[in-house]
């Protein structure tokens, strides 16, 4: 990837005010990352209809309605399409995930279907519409696949406790969605991306609790108070920003990420520290149940 070249006198280089600096091993925003999917061919689907505008106005008033009829749902289509790729992407990132409400990709197979069999009984008859029909809808499915269609990541988890972590996770990324809005208002790239650090060292948190949905109490402060917090602070400094270019309160915000980042950080250690105590502490159980039992462990020699 390109990078703006950083000397002191770039937008991006040194200047006169310290900057914070982060620990050693900070937290990258790409770890873990992946390519989207929601990409490349869906974006080919909004495309596909345009011919159809063509077509529109070379019939009559009945080929007319029929064929933009085609290509808004052909446009309803890739749109569902692309929503139920994102809505793909995160359930696969999460380890504990309900599954989307509304089947999206499903839903636009049906659609594709719909829209193309609109397009053939406009443009040729009824057994061309049939065709297309069966056709799209069988050919969308096979590209894009269904939508995921269970719950996810809870066996063996009391049911309630899962609930919880997936609604306090689903709560925890509108906050950080909304910190990725309200920071491209600043239009500063070191900001965005020190933004996007402080989110993955978040997102730590966020899959340490899905792995012990017991950890969710001892960080519901964190999950709430301290990133509400994070949002709208965010929010004010990417509206003074915008206004002022005020270097100080660019600072201010920076410093602040650290802190933030740092709390989060030792948080999630807490807790797998926690987690690992617990492990031992059954280790140890079982051990003494074997050893009442006349089991002695293998050696390791």
């Amino acid at each position: 990837m390109a990078q703006r070249y950083g000397a002191e006198h770039s937008p991006d280089g040194k200047s006169g005010h310290a900057r914070p600096v982060s620990g050693h091993g900070a937290k990258s925003p790409f770890a873990g990352a992946a390519r989207t999917r929601a990409g490349g061919r869906v974006n080919l689907l909004f495309f596909a209809p345009f011919p159809l505008i063509w077509q529109a106005f070379r019939g009559g008033p009945a080929v007319l309605v029929v064929c933009l009829a085609a290509f808004g749902i052909l446009i309803l289509a890739a749109w569902m399409t692309r929503e139920g790729l994102k809505a793909q992407e995160a359930y696969g990132a999460r380890k504990i995930a309900k599954r989307p409400a509304l089947p999206r990709k499903i839903l636009a197979s049906f659609l594709t279907g719909a829209g193309l069999a609109l397009t053939g009984l406009a443009l040729h008859g009824a057994l061309e519409a049939i065709a297309f029909a069966g056709v799209g809808l069988v050919l969308h499915f096979l590209a894009f696949g269904p939508d995921p269609l269970t719950d996810k990541g809870a066996e063996g988890i009391d049911q309630f406790q899962s609930d919880r972590v997936a609604r306090a996770v689903e709560e925890g990324e509108k906050h950080l969605a909304a910190m990725s809005d309200a920071i491209l208002r600043a239009e500063e790239r070191e900001v965005t991306r020190r933004v996007e650090r402080f989110q993955a060292t978040v997102r730590d948190m966020f899959r340490t609790i899905e792995d012990d949905p017991r950890d969710l109490t001892a960080s519901r402060k964190y999950l709430s108070v301290y990133l509400m917090g994070a949002r709208d602070a965010t929010v004010k400094f990417a509206d003074l920003y915008a206004r002022t270019q005020d270097l100080q309160a660019k600072y201010d915000f920076l410093r602040l990420l650290d802190d933030l980042e740092k709390n989060f950080a030792a948080q999630t250690e807490k807790l797998l520290d926690d987690n690992r105590t617990d492990l031992d502490i059954e280790i140890d159980v079982l051990r003494e149940r074997l050893a009442r039992e006349g089991v002695k462990p293998q050696s390791n020699e």
